[in-house]
């Protein structure tokens, strides 16, 4: 398919306690082989980083993933970082800057970042939480294809985008009727990915794209054209 990277999930795939010693070695001769990058880790979690159950085990989890990213040669860590509330007096609101902070602060140690995924919330207050941070304490994966399907648009993606480290490349067209709308293979869609592209350049994104898709007949044909897509863009 003409791939250079892929991204590997930290919590159903290869789990960070897993990935030591050996199998790390073996891991990275694997990729090596194949002439493949790790381009990113996802790791998602049930509950947002604002939530207070359980937190210092999601907290806990994401620091491996971040550790086992580095590890395998990646600096990017994805998960949705929580309900973001419309006012900053919020007091989930302070929560989350807590422990993004500290997260951030790790980051800076170990050397790969949590990047929180689009599509829960308008980019824009996304992006306003990032600004509300340290600076360098995490960026943004760009979801395009979840903001659409949520009902939220890119008009402020140049705003944010001197945030944004990683791309997932998934599509999708909106249905006023449902209140939600659908996701679509790339490219038959309503992110105008071209468009989207020049924005990051403009910024001078260096990240991956990383191909999703949720719900194909046919995943690996889909992808193989979302790659092509892709490369001729």
């Amino acid at each position: 398919m003409g791939v250079d990277g892929i991204e590997i999930d930290a919590r159903y795939g290869l789990r960070p306690s897993e990935i030591v010693g050996t199998a790390l070695r073996q891991i990275r001769k694997l990729l090596e082989d194949l002439n493949l990058r790790v381009a990113s880790v996802r790791y998602a979690t049930r509950r947002g980083y604002e939530c207070e159950d359980e937190l210092e085990r999601r907290i806990a989890g994401t620091k491996e993933a971040m550790r086992m990213a580095y590890d395998l040669g990646a600096n990017v860590v994805v998960n949705h970082c929580g309900n973001i509330p419309e006012s900053i007096d919020d007091p989930s609101s302070a929560i989350l800057r807590s422990v993004l902070t500290d997260l951030g602060n790790y980051s800076q140690r170990v050397g790969a970042f949590l990047a929180c995924e689009t599509g829960a919330e308008p980019l824009e207050r996304l992006g306003a939480m990032i600004d509300s941070l340290p600076e360098g304490s995490v960026g943004i994966t760009l979801n395009p294809g979840n903001l659409l399907v949520n009902g939220f648009d890119l008009q402020s993606l140049p705003q944010v985008a001197k945030h944004v480290m990683l791309v997932h490349a998934k599509d999708g067209v909106r249905d006023r009727s449902r209140g939600r709308g659908t996701e679509v293979e790339l490219g038959r869609g309503m992110a105008e990915f071209p468009e989207i592209a020049g924005t990051l350049e403009e910024h001078r994104f260096s990240g991956y794209y990383i191909v999703e898709r949720d719900n194909a007949r046919n995943p690996i044909a889909e992808i193989a054209t979302s790659v092509e897509f892709l490369k001729n863009m």
